[in-house]
């Protein structure tokens, strides 16, 4: 196949997925009789990315594959499409995200034990029903607590290839960066404080595993999912 028509192929299936595919995914479109050599498709990819670079379009890589997205910087404009107001997070959940996604694999009483107070119940139903957060495992200690990891949906979400793109902690304390991505109301946050005096979640009710010793966040760790029975 010409390097043209299967370019215009590529893009429009990108295009069309409305989501992040793999190359394998993209080589499933193909007819056995039609179908490229992986290495071309790969080729294709990085054709378009630098096809795109002027303009107001990207082809990136996440964690679930490659997708053709609008770039944050026409985000301003684009967002005008939708009435809609865009949800609003708790500083407390993205406290709870953020102990996630840098010490995974990470118990619900550890993190309480990091931020100081009890992490409510709604913050990890939100983190799971949005996909970002899920069960990789049990502490093998009394009680066998629960163990969260982020999902390759939160990479998608964050437009990350993997863990090791998360910006290090030291760059966590300017929340408004953080509040930019999602879409939070950080205007009365001056930075980023893990044990805070008041917690709207300190009300809920104590996890079963919160007697599990503290966890000391540290720069520019990033710990991978394991799962331990």
């Amino acid at each position: 196949m010409d390097d043209q028509p299967l370019k215009n192929i590529i893009e429009a299936i990108l295009l069309a997925a409305g989501r992040p595919l793999t190359l394998d995914q993209v080589l499933a479109m193909f007819a056995e009789n039609e179908k490229p050599e992986r290495g071309d498709v790969r080729e294709v990819i990085k054709v378009l990315q630098a096809d795109y670079e002027q303009r107001g379009i990207a082809l990136v890589q996440v964690g679930g594959g490659y997708r053709i997205q609008i770039r944050e910087t026409m985000q301003p404009w684009v967002s005008r499409l939708w009435e809609e107001k865009p949800a609003r997070y708790s500083r407390a959940l993205l406290e709870t995200l953020s102990l996630i996604a840098y010490r995974q694999p990470i118990t619900r009483g550890e993190i309480e034990n990091v931020r100081g107070v009890t992490v409510s119940t709604s913050i990890m139903r939100t983190l799971q029903e949005r996909d970002w957060v899920h069960v990789v495992g049990h502490r093998d200690v009394p009680g066998h607590p629960a163990m969260y990891g982020t999902t390759k949906q939160f990479l998608d979400y964050f437009s990350l290839k993997s863990l090791s793109d998360l910006p290090a902690l030291s760059e966590l304390r300017d929340l408004s960066a953080i509040g930019a991505e999602l879409e939070l109301d950080l205007s009365d946050i001056p930075e980023l404080q893990l044990s805070p005096a008041n917690d709207e979640s300190a009300s809920e009710e104590v996890a079963e595993d919160a007697a599990v010793p503290a966890v000391e966040v540290t720069e520019g760790e990033h710990e991978p999912v394991t799962t331990i029975h």
